[in-house]
């Protein structure tokens, strides 16, 4: 099972420029042929495999077309990045950043590759999966994100770059602001559920690094799943409310009882629905005991996750209806929005913990 695919009509980079790039700025590098490939998840960033001999690096760029303002902003996740490597094992280390137009035709960085196992839909043939290894899996997500909302922030670089005070404010008025932006059509319950937002906000607890897009896709772990290896996509990370980071990594945490557009909305159903693997009961109560922290508010924070998901994939469908991509995956991500957005409903009015 490979992690990368040909490189999508539209999406190509000139080889050429970016192997005279590398050369200028990178060192030790092959005196062999640039191959490009890209890694085909992922809906937003595109991500690029770049192999000389037996050197790879990774390229990550903004998406096609124009985009919102602030998003996909290359130079703060290069810098995110840059100051993380140091701290935080599975974040890749940056080699170098541009912002030369003439070379891939935006900003962009090269990052190192990390090598392991990335989980979506399926784990890899030669893998026996059991429920003893779910359940390593899962712990290993809860563990880690501990780990990194326990990093002091004001002894990294994110110190200049972020103001903790108000985040879950600027972060329900930001995101509703974006959909709005975004809108092409009136969802039922889209009212409800900004007044929900707005209104019951909770107290947040201390802030700490949040990643904000954690989620088993972006993290890759070694052959015997006893370390995670890599953690990827650092574009929305930030400080802020860690429970925060929390609900959104609920909200991409699909279990087997869960609606089928939850299961399918993103793609083919991830290996978590599979027995073994933590409900999200089970993540959340283990993230508690872990790191001592008061989840007792967590479904507000899951409802925010998913009306900021559906505000996400509203943003990728304006897009798409414009004519700004031509990728078929978005065709369909109105009826997602919507659904994410009914759901955020009913999880606002649920009592125990999703």
């Amino acid at each position: 099972m490979t992690d990368t695919i040909e490189v999508r009509s539209g999406e190509e980079v000139n080889p050429d420029v970016l192997r005279k790039f590398i050369d200028d700025h990178l060192h030790d590098i092959p005196k062999e042929k640039l191959v490009i490939r890209q890694f085909g998840s992922g809906h937003s960033n595109l991500t690029y495999l770049l192999q000389i001999g037996d050197w790879e690096g990774v390229l990550r760029r903004p998406p096609m077309g124009p985009v919102a303002p602030k998003a996909h902003d290359m130079k703060r996740e290069y810098t995110i990045l840059n100051s993380l490597n140091r701290v935080f094992k599975p974040a890749p280390k940056p080699y170098v950043f541009s912002e030369d137009d003439q070379i891939v035709g935006c900003p962009f960085f090269i990052m190192e590759r990390r090598n392991g196992i990335v989980l979506d839909s399926e784990f890899p043939s030669d893998i026996k999966y059991n429920t003893e290894l779910g359940r390593k899996i899962s712990q290993l997500m809860v563990d880690q994100l501990v780990t990194l909302h326990e990093i002091n922030f004001e002894k990294t670089e994110l110190i200049n770059l972020v103001k903790p005070e108000g985040f879950m404010e600027r972060q329900v008025s930001g995101w509703i602001d974006r959909y709005e932006k975004a809108k092409t059509s009136e969802i039922k319950g889209i009212d409800e559920l900004k007044e929900y937002l707005i209104n019951l906000l909770p107290s947040s607890p201390q802030p700490t690094i949040i990643h904000y897009d954690y989620k088993l896709n972006n993290a890759m772990f070694s052959e015997n799943f006893s370390e995670m290896t890599g953690l990827f996509d650092w574009e929305m990370t930030t400080v802020g409310d860690p429970l925060s980071d929390l609900g959104v990594a609920m909200s991409y945490w699909i279990q087997g009882d869960d609606p089928d557009f939850l299961k399918t909305g993103l793609g083919e159903p991830p290996v978590t629905v599979m027995d073994g693997f933590y409900t999200r009961k089970e993540f959340i109560q283990s993230y508690a005991e872990k790191s001592g922290r008061d989840v007792s508010s967590i479904n507000y924070y899951i409802t925010f996750a998913y009306f900021k998901l559906a505000a996400i994939c509203q943003q990728i469908y304006y897009r798409y209806e414009k004519g700004q991509t031509n990728d078929a995956r978005f065709a369909k991500f109105n009826i997602f929005v919507e659904n994410l957005i009914q759901h955020a409903v009913e999880v606002s009015k649920k009592k125990d913990r999703v």
